[in-house]
């Protein structure tokens, strides 16, 4: 039994007869009789009752109600085939958070290359709501992010929690500080926070929501910048804890009720086939967060 049999099959019960369904496929009658009488010896049963019309036998009936089914799942096996076969070559797109394309992915890379040399991967730094935008749009195979507001459309697997840190220059006020700094003493000071569609930036506006205060804020998109602007100006800033600081740049202990954002591998909810090259490399960007 192969495609074309099936496809006959199918053409005939369509156009009604044999003669129709040759003209249609562009065969001789003949190659059409033949092929039918293949498929009913691989079978076993006899499908059309002899005769110019294509009148099915009950045999023939029940087949004709699950053709289109087997002509589907055939095509669909045949893809994911074809798929497997192209995965030596081809090329991966894949978003992550500022750490996550610094320390993480590097090494990743690195030993997926060990195994797929002749795949390509090309990576993107955003934000979670940037990173969740781009997954949606098939823009990326998958992101190292944060859950997004709307989680109805991915499919997030948390593997560590991110923290919250505040950060001041040496000579700041709150740096000779010890013990834990309440949150409402920040308000005294201009805050350099990243964009407010930061994960963590609406985590903060939540806390700011506590107080009739409000800081002065300065907002900085990309996260790893921030400690250079609280180099040169008095004021505190709000990173990630695993932000890279310069020598004169310290962090302060701030009382903050929930500091810890998860993040995770975010992909679409409901992908009909994933390939050997993205899970490989999925599987290495989780071995690497576990070190962490």
């Amino acid at each position: 039994m192969d495609l074309k049999e099936l496809t006959t099959f199918q053409t005939i019960i369509q156009e009604g007869n044999f003669t129709k369904a040759a003209v249609k496929l562009n065969y001789a009658q003949s190659t059409i009789t033949n092929q039918v009488q293949r498929l009913e010896r691989e079978l076993g049963i006899q499908l059309f009752k002899r005769g110019w019309d294509a009148e099915l036998t009950t045999s023939g009936q029940i087949f004709a109600a699950e053709i289109d089914k087997l002509i589907g799942h055939w095509n669909h096996v045949t893809a994911q085939a074809k798929a497997l076969q192209r995965e030596e070559i081809g090329s991966l797109h894949v978003g992550g958070l500022e750490s996550m394309i610094e320390h993480v992915l590097p090494n990743s890379l690195r030993r997926f290359r060990e195994h797929k040399p002749k795949v390509s991967c090309h990576f993107v730094n955003g934000n979670t709501d940037s990173l969740s935008r781009a997954v949606l749009q098939n823009q990326l195979d998958f992101a190292i992010c944060g859950e997004p507001a709307d989680p109805s459309s991915f499919r997030f697997e948390p593997l560590y929690n991110e923290n919250i840190s505040f950060i001041v220059a040496n000579n700041h006020p709150l740096a000779e500080r010890n013990g834990i700094i309440p949150f409402e003493e920040l308000l005294n000071y201009p805050m350099i926070v990243g964009g407010n569609t930061c994960l963590y930036y609406l985590r903060l506006s939540k806390q700011y929501s506590h107080y009739t205060e409000t800081p002065f804020l300065y907002t900085v998109s990309q996260i790893s910048a921030i400690p250079g602007f609280v180099q040169r100006i008095p004021s505190v800033g709000a990173v990630l804890d695993s932000t890279a600081l310069p020598p004169n740049v310290m962090k302060i202990h701030v009382e903050l009720k929930d500091s810890s954002i998860p993040v995770g591998l975010l992909q679409l909810r409901n992908t009909e086939y994933t390939s050997s090259s993205k899970n490989l490399l999925m599987q290495y960007v989780k071995e690497e967060l576990q070190r962490i």
